[in-house]
């Protein structure tokens, strides 16, 4: 996923940001603070919320060392507002890995964007890291 800036918050009795129709309080927030998430959709459904709310150590920790930048800079990027994430498909690929397919919607300097991702996992005792994603362009 693109690095930004998010302007949207959250509390923890609102819906959680990605779109799993639970709480924040009861979705999300347990993998941001520490608990590790059990499959691999579900970290990526918490790394979309942790853009929504610019929780660049979180994504910092669940990128795969070999692949992760030095930084993200989401503080510096030009603001983006989360509009909303599907997950299309997920398939488990072996005993450690997984992809998960997803469009993530979101505006940037008032135009509406859409990521179109196919996100490679691994998991390393007991913790899923994302890995790299293929992109496909949005456009014809």
């Amino acid at each position: 996923m693109k690095s930004s800036k998010s302007s949207a918050k959250s509390t923890t009795q609102e819906l959680c940001p990605c779109e799993s129709k639970k709480p924040y309080s009861a979705c999300c927030e347990a993998y941001h603070h520490g608990l590790a998430a059990p499959t691999a959709e579900a970290l990526m459904r918490s790394r979309y919320t942790a853009y929504v709310l610019g929780l660049e150590n979180y994504l910092s920790k669940t990128w795969h060392p070999a692949t992760r930048p030095a930084s993200l800079n989401l503080a510096e990027e030009p603001t983006t507002t989360w509009l909303g994430l599907q997950i299309k498909h997920v398939e488990i690929t072996g005993e450690t890995t997984a992809t998960v397919e997803f469009v993530a919607r979101y505006k940037i300097a008032g135009k509406a964007e859409r990521l179109h991702e196919i996100s490679q996992f691994v998991r390393i005792e007991h913790h899923w890291y994302y890995l790299t994603g293929e992109i496909f362009s949005s456009k014809p």
